[in-house]
């Protein structure tokens, strides 16, 4: 089952840390899965992605990049799931 959520970053990138954990609260609250890929690991992610790390995809459409908003995250995914 692929998540709907996924966190697109890098290890040791303090913005990536900060939406991890944001994304794991919310999933977690809204009972919704999550998973993270790392540029690092993909070349094609990193050209696509690396100036915009960390970037967060809902349902596979980019939803957030550089920052997660919480409240934003939370209403997004509560709408989809209505």
């Amino acid at each position: 089952m692929e998540s709907r959520v996924v966190l697109i970053g890098k290890p040791d990138c303090h913005l990536c840390e900060n939406a991890r954990l944001i994304i794991a609260k919310v999933c977690e609250e809204l009972g919704e899965t999550w998973s993270e890929l790392s540029i690092l690991e993909d070349a094609q992610l990193a050209d696509q992605y690396f100036e915009s790390i960390p970037v967060t995809m809902i349902d596979g459409k980019i939803h957030d990049k550089w920052r997660v908003d919480e409240a934003r995250l939370r209403t997004a995914l509560s709408k989809k799931t209505k």
